[in-house]
């Protein structure tokens, strides 16, 4: 049997406000069993695409109860959220260190607290539908919320997020004020009550990462995210044949466009890809497949390109597609498309 022993909240532990209730919550002195859910674990692990789940959110939860918010059924609901990612080329890792996050209620005061480690993710590790959890179990006021902020460490010429490329080189990923404001989604959302909801937020590298002159190799994460509810969304697979392969040079990607019969464009039109996918070689069946996951319910225009690598998102460029499919994302299930 494992031996207990005592744990104490560290100091950073979060003070959570909702409307005029501010509290911080004392926690037990009594000693937590290792087989408890709520004992605490390592956290300063980087790189995991399923870290365990955050012990401050035990803090949050009972710094609401003492607030109110816990006391009675419909007034919460408990929360998941993950991260995901599209791909972004020449690069072999894109870790982002994040340390906190904030969730803000319609009409009350934002809720925040802090992990009790930063923990640096790679982004890159998380396609074709793997994604890493930030928070598990958070115990939220149930209703409508305006925004979400993930709080990060991602300084100039710093060592917490950084890119390694494919030639070996690492550079520090900048996000300009992300130290101090944090990486911002203004699409609200909403959080079930007596229920468990489960969100995931998807950062597109392909858009986000810019290496503007004037940085001393420094590289720039201008992240475009969005935030989808687990339950209302699906995922579109396929293959892609040796023909559409056969380009000189060909660096491919599938490209996914929100509605029906639109005509592909690049990164930086105005008519930009919703969503992008790498291909994944099978060892068996010797198929280049790629997944696009987290696409919400509708319909959708995909395309097929060997220019990704041509792509800047800063700027339009002159792409070559495939003949364009359209698809439609149903809640649950995978939609094929598959390209010759």
């Amino acid at each position: 049997m494992a031996r207990a022993r005592a744990w104490r909240w560290p100091r950073s532990a979060t003070a959570v406000r909702s409307g005029h209730c501010r509290s911080r919550w004392n926690p037990p002195r009594r000693p937590v069993p290792e087989t408890s859910p709520n004992f605490p674990r390592s956290t300063s692990m980087p790189s995991y695409k399923n870290p365990r789940a955050l012990p401050a959110a035990v803090v949050l939860a009972a710094a609401l109860a003492a607030c109110g918010g816990g006391g009675g059924s419909g007034d919460t609901g408990t929360v998941n959220l993950g991260v995901t990612d599209a791909p972004v080329d020449s690069a072999t890792a894109v870790v982002v260190e994040f340390s906190g996050v904030e969730a803000k209620p319609q009409g009350g005061r934002a809720l925040s607290f802090d992990f009790p480690a930063p923990r640096q993710i790679d982004l890159l590790a998380l396609q074709g539908g793997d994604s890493a959890l930030l928070l598990e179990g958070v115990v939220l006021p149930a209703g409508p919320y305006e925004w979400l902020r993930l709080k990060v460490n991602a300084g100039r010429e710093a060592s917490d997020s950084y890119i390694d490329l494919d030639d070996g080189s690492r550079h520090a990923l900048f996000i300009p004020s992300g130290n101090q404001s944090g990486l911002k989604l203004n699409g609200g959302f909403t959080v079930a009550a007596d229920t468990t909801s489960n969100f995931t937020i998807d950062f597109d590298l392909r858009k986000s990462v810019h290496n503007p002159a004037g940085l001393d190799g420094d590289y720039i994460l201008r992240p475009s995210l969005r935030i989808v509810d687990d339950s209302k969304v699906g995922t579109l697979a396929g293959t892609v044949g040796a023909e559409s392969l056969a380009a000189e040079n060909c660096t491919p990607a599938v490209y996914v466009y929100s509605g029906a019969g639109v005509t592909p464009d690049d990164e930086g039109s105005a008519a930009a890809p919703l969503s992008s996918a790498s291909l994944t070689l099978d060892a068996e069946s010797g198929d280049y497949r790629y997944v696009v996951a987290y696409l919400p319910v509708g319909s959708y225009t995909v395309a097929f390109t060997c220019d990704a690598a041509d792509d800047d998102p800063a700027t339009e460029d002159v792409l070559a597609f495939s003949a364009p499919a359209d698809a439609v994302i149903v809640a649950g299930q995978t939609t094929t498309v598959d390209f010759p």
